[in-house]
């Protein structure tokens, strides 16, 4: 499944007020961060990552990194930060138009 254009945008207006809650840096995408990056959607569906001016990594990379590892779309990269969202299973909050 992908997210249309409608449900998108619809995130993307959900996303508008959150202030990011990981931030990448040099080190870029590890295992425990993808784990914690996971626990988190699961709790809030709807995340923003931050990523640091010293991250070496392109910032599609580092978007792509975490949504597979942690099984999300990526709703947005705007600037330096990236917009991820995951259905939760227990905590399912936002319903998508």
């Amino acid at each position: 499944m992908t997210l249309t254009g409608k449900q998108k945008r619809f995130l993307r207006a959900e996303a508008h007020h959150l202030n990011p809650i990981f931030q990448v840096g040099k080190d870029g995408v590890n295992e425990n961060m993808i784990k914690q990056v996971g626990e988190a959607l699961e709790r809030r569906e709807l995340i923003k990552v931050s990523i640091l001016q010293n991250c070496l990594e392109d910032k599609n990379v580092v978007a792509e990194e975490l949504a597979e590892g942690t099984n999300a779309y990526v709703v947005q990269i705007i600037g330096n930060t990236i917009v991820l969202y995951k259905e939760s299973e227990e905590n399912k909050q936002i319903t998508l138009p």
